[in-house]
């Protein structure tokens, strides 16, 4: 097999996302779109990744990490223009180089291996990925000879009448004898409408000298989706997560309503779980088998055991262990742990702590900066008190621990094993192993002082 190389292109701007994030780091999915087409091109097999940067160098370079080699193009002049930058690295080499760009996150592994397959095996010069579109507008028309050969590609506003009737369309992604590639950029001129060196005009030199240029249409037209605005944007995200959610079905994931369901690119789910409407996983998220998530439930970046429940709530950068009840409208924030069979309930909030296997803290309730051991309750309404002001402080309670309703337990504080804290006490102080905590005013009654008040009010 020949040596291989990929170029994406992403040194443009865009202008017409109208945004001051540069246009390739917009995110479909939960996911840059150059970091789409870069983890694609990841699971080809490729000797080499560059990318070509511009607008936000920096920021794509960031993006990219190691994945590739980032190249810089000081003057955006055309897509020609940009892959000549990589002469340097690339010129003079023997073997296949694939052009895509980074704004066409849709563009799949399977279609590049395709692409770069069918070259190489027809012993073609190069070849052109394209797609037969209803409203072909805006695109590079591909142009066929009357034997069905491929005579040229013609840029929308380089188009005749004629020529924009044509519905085959240039998808963008090119595969190219890299040696014969390099050697015929430099013939490329900018005599068009826009005054840039084009890259299809590479593919008309190949043609006017008599080299064999091959095109290959593609059955999955949202592969070749390009973005270049809010709408196309839009657009894109709604097939990426089409292909995210039938990718999940297949392996045996139950989605109730697959459009109001929104996976990240990376995450994974197990199967006979159940996703209801209206819930968004994010990030790395991993999910377990045989859970049950949502409705309207937020996940970003944690880890879910086996059998686990998640009903209406948010949860973010966490490990949640098999067979948690968690909700509705419970909210586990970062770095939390929740152990086996565990229970946090409605209106339940928990901040950076550890929950023991099947202990419960069924409704409102604060658990910050805490660890609970095993078999702990909670009490309605009880407070971890981690906050002075200007410091967090620690909460342990011991395994088997009871918390009564309404407790204040004002951290730092231990409550020991077996330990019984009585309803409504501010503990203030450390309670020892099986001892009860009694830390409230003894009540009194004023017969009739209620009348002195005089809060009553006549209707």
């Amino acid at each position: 097999m020949s040596t291989r190389y990929a170029i994406v292109l992403a040194a443009g701007k865009g202008t017409r996302m109208k945004s001051e994030l540069y246009k390739v780091l917009h995110q479909i999915c939960g996911k840059p779109m150059i970091r789409h087409v870069i983890d694609e091109i990841g699971q080809a097999q490729f000797s080499k990744t560059f990318v070509v940067v511009g607008h936000g160098a920096e920021d794509v370079r960031s993006c990219v990490g190691e994945d590739a080699e980032c190249i810089l193009q000081k003057e955006q002049l055309g897509t020609a223009h940009a892959v000549l930058q990589a002469s340097r690295q690339l010129g003079g080499l023997d073997g296949t180089t694939i052009v895509l760009c980074g704004d066409a996150p849709l563009i799949t592994h399977e279609t590049i291996e395709k692409l770069v397959d069918f070259q190489e095996r027809q012993h073609a010069d190069a070849a052109v990925l394209t797609a037969t579109l209803d409203n072909p507008a805006g695109y590079g028309r591909v142009i066929r000879s009357e034997s069905g050969s491929l005579a040229k590609i013609v840029e929308d506003k380089d188009a005749t009448a004629e020529e924009k009737r044509v519905r085959e369309i240039n998808a963008g992604v090119y595969s190219f004898n890299n040696r014969l590639l390099f050697e015929l950029l430099g013939k490329v001129g900018n005599d068009n409408a826009q005054g840039e060196y084009y890259l299809p005009d590479v593919i008309a030199l190949l043609v006017k000298a008599s080299r064999k240029v091959l095109a290959l249409k593609t059955e999955h037209f949202e592969e070749t989706v390009g973005v270049n605005n809010r709408i196309q944007l839009a657009a894109a995200e709604k097939y990426m997560r089409a292909r995210i959610n039938r990718k999940h079905m297949e392996q045996g994931v139950t989605l109730i309503d697959p459009d109001t369901t929104y996976l990240s690119a990376d995450c994974s789910i197990g199967s006979d779980t159940v996703i209801y409407p209206g819930t968004v996983v994010k990030g790395h998220t991993q999910i377990g088998s045989g859970c049950t998530v949502g409705p309207h439930t937020e996940i970003i970046d944690c880890e879910i055991g086996s059998g686990t429940q998640v009903d209406q709530s948010v949860l973010e950068d966490s490990w949640i262990g098999n067979d948690v009840q968690i909700g509705p409208f419970a909210h586990i924030r970062p770095l939390s742990k929740i152990h086996n069979e565990a229970k946090i309930g409605n209106f339940v909030e928990v901040k950076k702590s550890e929950i023991g296997s099947r202990s419960k803290a069924s409704h409102l309730t604060y658990l910050g900066d805490a660890t609970l051991g095993e078999d702990v309750n909670m009490g309605c309404g009880t407070i971890t008190v981690n906050y002075d002001g200007k410091n967090k402080f620690a909460t342990k309670i011991g395994n088997g621990a009871f918390i009564g309703c309404n407790a204040n337990l004002v951290a730092p504080v231990t409550i020991g094993d077996g330990a019984f804290v009585a309803a409504g006490s501010t503990i203030t102080e450390s309670v020892n192993a099986d001892a009860l905590a009694i830390a409230r005013s003894r009540q009194t009654n004023k017969e009739k002082y209620a009348l002195k008040l005089n809060y009553r009010t006549n209707n």
